[in-house]
């Protein structure tokens, strides 16, 4: 069953007028009603159109973190062939809201990884809804030194409220288990690759979005505090998260007018939990377009080209 947000409940109105129109049809065989029933999906299609044009920061906050959206395992399982998953930091233990291990993608061998909501009350658990602890970053660490060894380019998806901000978490160095895996990702000699898939939050997006191409969905944010935690701090007040999101500039439109991300991939209408295979190969065509740029180029040019990169989203501002 869909599940429609807040200001989607004028299209939840209209595509329910035409699932009661098929019933109709299907209940009472000899009534034709396919005429109304294509006219009202027009509608409720237009209608859908013009909605998702005019999002504001907000509304897509709120599609970012849909529930149906397409999650990190989601675009291995239709992305990359022959995945061989790798877990522990070694140092600590497993941590599962971050995923990754080296598979196949269009036929190149890539090293990906990402974070892990979960999309029932048990994965969401046990991924702890894609909030990573320590363990999790050295994790990713560990992942990008394995693939420069063996010279393999990184994927890296970004779904994430931030990194856990728990007592054990900060007593294991959370502080500097992000700055390390961010420290790799700029320093890597492979090309990198991000993609703000959903909901790109503080240090923990960044640790494994400092990339040498950073993509990010039509509807996904991507900032240094959600909306609720910048009201709590302007205003003391998260009932003032509406007027955060749209100061704060986290939209793929802002970030990519500024320059903090390199391209924009387009969602299919309504949000990617519309057609989540479709947001997924669009993705996937996307990431082949960017590693096809970096074919050739020496370690020292890669690290060159990320380091220019970042340098001038500072001097362009």
């Amino acid at each position: 069953m869909r599940s429609y947000l807040d200001f989607e409940k004028p299209i939840a109105e209209l595509e329910s007028k035409v699932e009661e129109l098929r019933e109709v049809a299907q209940r009472d065989g000899g009534v034709s009603i396919s005429e109304e029933v294509t006219k009202l999906e027009q509608k409720a299609d237009q209608a859908l159109r013009e909605l998702y044009a005019g999002l504001t920061p907000w509304q897509k906050t709120l599609v970012a973190r849909h529930p149906g959206r397409p999650h990190t395992l989601d675009y291995i399982g239709q992305l990359i062939e022959d995945f061989t998953p790798l877990a522990g930091d070694r140092v600590f233990g497993e941590d599962e809201a971050i995923v990754g291990g080296f598979g196949r993608f269009r036929g190149e061998s890539v090293c990906i990884m990402g974070h892990e909501r979960g999309d029932t009350t048990e994965t969401r658990i046990r991924h702890n809804f894609g909030m990573a602890r320590p363990e999790g970053y050295r994790k990713a660490v560990r992942l990008m030194e394995t693939a420069e060894r063996f010279d393999i380019p990184v994927i890296s998806l970004v779904d994430t409220a931030g990194a856990y901000p728990g007592i054990g978490a900060e007593e294991r160095g959370q502080a500097e288990a992000i700055a390390r895996s961010t420290d790799k990702s700029l320093s890597l000699g492979v090309p990198n690759v991000a993609v703000i898939i959903g909901e790109g939050g503080s240090g923990g997006a960044i640790a494994i979005a400092t990339a040498n191409k950073v993509l990010m969905l039509e509807h996904a944010i991507y900032s240094v505090i959600s909306p609720e935690g910048a009201a709590s701090i302007l205003w003391r007040d998260t009932t003032k998260a509406q007027e955060a999101a749209t100061n704060m500039k986290i939209t793929a439109q802002d970030l990519l007018r500024f320059g903090v991300i390199d391209q924009m991939v387009q969602e299919p209408v309504g949000g990617a939990h519309r057609d989540p295979d479709l947001a997924v190969s669009r993705v996937g065509d996307a990431i082949a377009q960017s590693l096809q740029g970096f074919r050739g180029l020496a370690p020292e040019e890669i690290r060159r080209l990320r380091r220019d990169k970042f340098l001038a989203i500072g001097r362009a501002i």
